[in-house]
């Protein structure tokens, strides 16, 4: 059981708006959002997980071959909307210093 937790844990993490966003290289997040052919031209650093999932939601479905283990038929994204907006709001104070240092992800 505690197996199960485990990997349903790393599971919704590695998709993860904010984890994408503020956590992993800016490479990986440009990246993910380049297969998702996302229409997205830039995501400001200041709750970036919540413009993640929304820039995934702006492209393409993703649900089936891409998107698997989305419980009927909607999309992870639509789900993770929450948990990214408590996690950006917790790293605001973060996000704002790498916002105007670094300045918006440009796709």
């Amino acid at each position: 059981m505690r197996a199960v937790f485990v990997a349903t844990v790393g599971l919704t993490l590695y998709g993860c708006g904010t984890i994408n966003t503020v956590i992993s290289s800016d490479a990986n997040a440009i990246s993910k959002l380049r297969v998702a052919k996302t229409r997205c031209e830039a995501i400001p650093r200041i709750y970036s997980g919540v413009s993640y999932d929304l820039c995934i939601l702006h492209g393409p479905p993703q649900v089936g071959e891409h998107d698997p283990a989305a419980p009927a038929l909607i999309p992870l994204q639509v789900l993770d909307l929450i948990p990214s907006g408590i996690a950006d709001t917790v790293l605001l104070p973060y996000t704002i210093y790498l916002q105007h240092s670094e300045g918006s992800l440009d796709l």
